[in-house]
């Protein structure tokens, strides 16, 4: 099989593709003949040699992705032989787990059939970021009186935290850049800020004089803005890793990366993909590369360049 595969941590370039042996299902696993691969921040992240501080960085050299949708070829002793055949979705875990590849294997508890009507794109953007998405939105629990604000909303994160305040009834407010607003529009945003532009939080403010929610998984400098402007009692989802507290205890900031999604992630799993097949919470694969240029698919997504999901497509 063909596989991207890097041998020491840094830049993009570092990903390469090569020749592996094709795996073999143990007891209990699919083998997955991989149609999409989702990308994912946290990818690059591993990829640098950064990671994140909960999690040690995996062994070298590594296969890199956590989330495939495909058609299952083989099974392993104990598992049903009426799962060969089926197109399924899944995510492999934490860290590096082999999902940029040709054929990957998956326990089978891990693995949900693709709902009708979905494609295996949107499926793999369901089960990973659709899934966390999922948790932000259950924990933010949104009301038609709410004025949501969500930043990089022509993101794979964005445009489903915009889908799900749609169909809660809420005011939705998406930050941007560039030709990207277009994509925000498209989503369901009442108004759409472009945060590159100066005087954007006037701006802002001018638009919308009450803003009550921030979902927010960019940090830094713009959140910091943006929760500044929350009316006394209104809170901020945050989902950017982001430490920085702001000392405004009438703002309240609710962490939800960890404990609070990773207890219920099948829960979310479930409920991203209910969702995709449903129409109510379509993830938004923009931005699709070859299997081969999955370094291209990092610069694009490190740069702020990609849109939606990024996803990487196998020839199959």
């Amino acid at each position: 099989m063909r596989a991207i595969r890097q041998h020491t941590f840094g830049p993009p370039d570092v990903l390469q593709i090569e020749e592996l042996p094709d795996p073999e299902p143990a007891a209990g696993q699919l083998r997955i003949a991989v149609e999409a691969a989702g990308v994912h921040r946290l990818d690059t992240s591993i990829r640098a040699g950064l990671g994140l501080s909960t999690t040690p960085l995996p062994e070298l050299p590594m296969v890199p992705g956590r989330e495939v949708a495909g058609l299952v070829d083989r099974v392993g002793d104990g598992v049903d032989d009426s799962w060969r055949g089926r197109r399924v979705v899944a995510h492999l875990g934490a860290g590096a787990s082999g999902g940029y590849a040709e054929l990957v294997l998956v326990d089978s508890a891990r693995a949900y059939e693709v709902p009708e009507g979905l494609d295996a794109r949107t499926a793999v953007a369901a089960i990973g970021t659709g899934r966390t998405a999922a948790g932000v939105l259950d924990h933010a629990r949104i009301t038609a009186d709410d004025v949501v604000v969500v930043t990089s909303a022509a993101g794979g994160m964005g445009s489903l935290l915009l889908q799900g305040a749609r169909n809660a009834g809420a005011r939705t407010v998406g930050l941007a850049g560039g030709a990207k607003l277009d994509v925000v529009r498209r989503f369901g945003a009442h108004t759409v800020i472009d945060y590159r532009t100066p005087g954007w939080a006037a701006e802002l403010r001018a638009a919308e004089p009450r803003l009550t929610l921030l979902l927010d998984g960019v940090g830094g400098e713009t959140a910091r803005t943006l929760h500044g402007m929350l009316e006394p009692g209104g809170r901020m989802v945050r989902f950017s890793g982001d430490q920085d507290g702001y000392d405004a205890p009438d703002r309240p900031i609710l962490d939800v990366l960890g404990p609070a999604i990773v207890s219920r992630l099948a829960e979310f799993e479930k409920d991203a993909l209910a969702a995709a097949a449903a129409g109510s919470r379509v993830p938004h694969v923009g931005s699709v590369f070859a299997l081969a240029d999955a370094a291209e698919a990092h610069r694009a997504l490190e740069a702020r360049a990609s849109v939606g999901k990024v996803v990487l497509v196998t020839e199959r």
